[in-house]
């Protein structure tokens, strides 16, 4: 072969391999920046895909403290700001955080980070419901959605992965994505869940549950218990009766925080479907799992205190809790509002009069959480969420809004003064922004409210969305579709690592800032490594067959399969036909299944395996007969455990399936070598027809 041939052969072998790696990650320039056309969607829809600072390293923290402003963007505050405290003012806590020197010798950053969701909508992504209410199967992950909701942007935050509007830790496909109260739970660490919404709204439920759809609150959906939608809020296969993960409510109990504090408590009036609770209502279910449980009670709520392995519940009112402000209504436009600008007044219903304001609230956690040997020694992660200023926001209420991100600001004001920075990293930011807008004057065509604010001035604040058909008879408005934007949002934090959030970042990110702080599984691999340990034993009790499942921690579903070892017929199995089919597991908990089929004598073979991580565990056992070894004392009924087995490596089969970009990775890794090779070759021919 001529040299120079052999040569020009290997040069063009080593192209094909760039080529071949330039398919693998078309999104980035040769130096690891962001090409000009950023990534496309199927790789924004893979875990981590959204990152923006993926090389940047984490700070460690022993705890974190997220303060999420819903609706609160730039506008939002300074709305609130220049009215409570004038344009120069300055909130203690929401200002603070993040600006050098404020806090002491605190570390410092602000920046800002992008919001962008994917798909449509669960109408139009992969797991939008067909007629019978089934999942439809849908390869493609859909489209860049320029603004979020709160389900989709909580659960980038909460899960590292983006998805689409409705979901709630579900990636685009309908999979369920850990979220950052599992990760903590396996890592040992403390939990804890406030907000002024139902604890079963978006922000919330991203840290408790995974869910197709958002408005899947309870067993009966989103009602008091009085009547059922579940099938109208929830995808069919999701509900536990029909062998389904359950619905938001009956999540957040398996998921298990060691704090939850909100609104939302008409729903855990709904009677449970199906499982192991059927027939008692959420609350009922909750008390009998070891729940200190508290319902619309303030001087409950003041009195709780540490208990051990039992988790505080307390939900405070109905819906979402009533603002710290009376109303005031967005109207056309009019020169009378000039000449009396409205002044916001407080609420009599607001439960901060009785000691349960979002400050009261957070303080409680904190206490809860203090007192908590896990957070004592391996730390803890809260979210506190100041949810109405988005739903006042969304109804052109410019005084709700604003004493909403007043109640936000005193609860952070709180946190600051009561936790050590020294080892506790505080972010405070938000999911979306709003369209509420300072003007200089009245808009023409849009509604507006005119402020009278601290420095005595009046203040125009603009609602351009509201649509016609929502104004009321005096031209005011009274609906809820104002809308959220697409907006950067601001990110703020003080602390170990806060440096993570300078600069522009994406929403995603904040869960590797906080996973990382906090030392938690972030990648894939990682998380699904959480489930090698796992173990399952199968329990007779009285002649009962149960499975418990332990370990499973890089997981949040199991599937199961129970067959006659002799025959080989199938006699139990979890329904496998949509991703949040099956059975939910309780991280750090013990996860049970009923065993139904079982016989005295028989024998089988039960296979338990972690829909997330591939982890198995699977072994053959025969149940005892009446009167043998293994049976109580009277040799009436099989009782105990009768057998067991560990997990499998067998995960790493379907690790590959779980990315192409391993695949791809293999493939660029043998052309590389290939490729040496024949340079190699070449190399030696040139030298001996020298």
């Amino acid at each position: 072969m001529n040299k120079h041939k052999a040569l020009k052969g290997a040069v063009a072998a080593f192209a094909s391999v760039a080529a071949l790696g330039a398919m693998a990650a078309p999104a980035y320039a040769v130096d690891g920046t962001y090409s000009p056309n950023g990534k496309t969607v199927s790789e924004l829809a893979k875990h981590g895909g959204a990152q923006r600072i993926a090389s940047i390293g984490n700070e460690k923290a022993k705890n974190v403290i997220l303060f999420l402003g819903d609706g609160m963007g730039d506008s939002e505050i300074t709305v609130a700001r220049d009215y409570l405290k004038g344009a120069n003012g300055h909130f203690e806590g929401l200002d603070a955080v993040g600006q050098p020197g404020a806090l002491g010798d605190a570390k410092a950053g602000t920046g800002q980070y992008t919001t962008f969701s994917l798909g449509n909508g669960s109408k139009d992504s992969a797991v939008g419901k067909d007629n019978n209410g089934s999942l439809a199967v849908n390869a493609n992950p859909g489209k860049i959605t320029p603004v979020t909701d709160s389900s989709a942007s909580g659960s980038s935050w909460a899960t590292g992965t983006k998805t689409y509007n409705n979901a709630v830790d579900v990636d685009v496909y309908g999979n369920p994505q850990l979220n950052l109260f599992e990760l903590a739970k396996a890592a040992g660490k403390a939990t804890g869940n406030v907000t002024t919404a139902e604890i079963q709204d978006a922000t919330p439920a991203v840290l408790e549950s995974h869910s197709t759809e958002r408005g899947c609150y309870g067993p009966q959906g989103k009602t008091d218990g009085t009547s059922n939608d579940a099938l109208k809020r929830c995808l069919a296969n999701q509900l536990k009766e029909n062998g389904g993960i359950g619905s938001i409510s009956e999540q957040l109990l398996d998921t298990r925080a060691d704090v939850t504090i909100g609104g939302g408590s008409k729903y855990f009036r709904q009677t449970v479907q199906g499982g192991e609770y059927q027939g008692k209502t959420v609350w009922e279910q909750a008390r009998e799992m070891g729940f200190q449980t508290v319902e619309n009670d303030p001087a409950a709520m003041n009195a709780l205190q540490y208990k051990d392995n039992q988790p505080v519940l307390a939900l405070m009112s109905d819906g979402n809790m009533p603002t710290k402000f009376n109303p005031s209504k967005a109207t056309a436009k009019d020169p009378a509002k000039d000449a009396n600008p409205t002044v916001c007044t407080p609420n009599a219903d607001w439960l901060g009069n009785q000691g349960v304001s979002l400050k009261d609230m957070t303080k409680k956690a904190l206490d809860l959480l203090g007192a908590n040997p896990n957070g004592q020694k391996n730390g803890y992660f809260l979210q506190v969420e100041g949810a109405s200023i988005d739903k006042q926001d969304h109804a052109g209420n410019a005084c709700g809004q604003i004493g909403e991100t007043d109640d936000f600001d005193q609860a952070i004001t709180y946190a600051l003064k009561n936790v050590d920075l020294n080892n506790t990293l505080v972010i405070v930011t938000a999911d979306h922004a709003h369209t509420s807008q300072i003007l200089n004057a009245q808009p023409a065509y849009a509604l507006s409210t005119v402020l009278k604010t601290a420095d005595g001035i009046n203040m125009v604040v603009s609602y351009g969305t509201a649509q016609d058909d929502s104004r009321d008879e005096d031209g005011g408005y009274n609906g809820g579709d104002m809308e959220h934007t697409g907006t950067q949002l601001r990110i703020a934090a003080s602390g170990p690592g806060a440096q993570r959030v300078t600069g522009l970042t994406d929403q995603t990110d904040n869960f590797y800032t906080i996973a990382g702080a906090l030392g938690l599984a972030t990648s894939t691999e990682s998380q699904s490594a959480l489930s090698s340990n796992a173990e399952v034993k199968v329990n007779a009790n009285n002649g009962a067959y149960t499975a418990e499942a332990t370990g499973f921690n890089g997981d949040a579903v199991l599937s199961y399969e129970l067959k006659d070892k002799t025959s080989g017929k199938t006699l139990a199995t979890s329904d496998s036909s949509t991703p949040v089919s099956g059975v939910r597991v309780k991280t750090a908990q013990s996860t049970g299944i009923a065993l139904d089929s079982i016989t005295e004598g028989g024998e089988y073979t039960l296979t338990v395996t972690g829909r997330q991580s591939g982890k198995t565990v699977s072994f053959d056992f025969q149940a005892p007969a009446q009167g043998s070894s293994d049976t109580k004392a009277d040799n009436t009924e099989p009782s105990g455990t009768i057998a067991s087995g560990k997990a499998q490596n067998g995960a790493e089969q379907n690790m590959l399936g779980k990315t192409g970009a391993a695949l791809i990775a293999i493939a660029l890794a043998a052309a590389i070598m290939a490729a040496l090779a024949m340079l190699i070759k070449t190399a030696k021919a040139a030298k001996n027809e020298r």
